[in-house]
């Protein structure tokens, strides 16, 4: 589909996403002029799945972390925009609506943002800081990327560049359940740390102990998760302890790095 000489990419980065996968799918293939897969190493159905919807599929197994693995899914894009698309998210018609009136007025030097409404065990998240908390996820492919950061990545904003924010909401499903949570938790968590040790930033356990609290506190009442109900305090219970969990994990690299030192022959340290 060629949207007065314009076309659009919908881009996805995927590691065993089948239980996702083909609702997505489903939302966008009707519209877009095509869907590029990069995918990590996929061990259930995703790849059979992708191949239903005549997706272009690639692999790259060597994890370089989210930016990087999403800016070789980028070089993979022939259309003028890139539309980023996680598996567990979904189009409703009105956004679609909204996406494709931007892409037809053509490329400037704008990049879009779309609020996201999310999911959370039993009902959408109004408050808590989730929502509307727009995301840049359509841009003209020349523009901009994404940063090289490997946990909690965004598109990078070049000087000249304007966010433009779209009405309608992108649908998220994060969780299946409560055991998806932890793990995604503490996978982040260590990406996140590793990536702060590296650039030479340190941690205590004291720290870590405010900072959930605080953590707590600004997401259930400055930014009125309790509205949310039940859903709303525990997302705010476990985003807490995502943040105790980041902070603690860098805390203990920390006294790793330290212990290494410490270890190090006399003589090599002298020099």
């Amino acid at each position: 589909m060629n949207h007065s000489g314009h076309t659009v990419t919908a881009v996805i980065i995927t590691k065993n996403e089948e239980a996702h996968l083909r609702d997505c799918l489903a939302s966008v293939h009707e519209w877009v002029d095509e869907i590029v897969i990069l995918d990590s190493g996929s061990t259930d159905g995703t790849m059979e799945i992708a191949a239903q919807y005549g997706v272009r599929f690639y692999q790259n197994s060597e994890w370089p972390g989210f930016g990087k693995q999403r800016q070789i899914a980028q070089g993979y894009v022939t259309s003028t925009w890139c539309f980023w698309l996680d598996a567990d998210e979904r189009v409703s018609s009105a956004l679609q609506d909204e996406i494709l009136s931007v892409v037809c007025q053509g490329v400037g030097d704008s990049v879009y943002a779309i609020p996201r409404l999310s999911w959370f065990f039993g009902r959408f998240i109004k408050h808590c800081g989730w929502y509307p908390k727009p995301v840049v996820r359509l841009y003209p492919a020349a523009l901009t990327r994404y940063n090289d950061a490997s946990v909690h990545e965004q598109v990078e904003i070049l000087g000249s560049m304007s966010i433009k924010t779209l009405k309608n909401d992108l649908i998220h499903y994060p969780y299946a359940d409560l055991r998806q949570y932890i793990t995604k938790s503490s996978l982040y968590a260590s990406h996140w740390a590793k990536m702060k040790a590296a650039a030479g930033k340190k941690s205590s356990l004291s720290g870590a102990c405010s900072r959930a609290i605080l953590r707590f506190f600004r997401m259930y009442l400055f930014q009125k998760g309790i509205f949310d109900g039940k859903q709303g305090f525990l997302l705010c219970v476990l985003s807490s302890y995502y943040t105790f969990l980041k902070y603690a994990e860098l805390w203990a690299l920390g006294l790793d790095s330290e212990k290494g030192a410490q270890n190090w022959p006399r003589s090599k340290r002298a020099k």
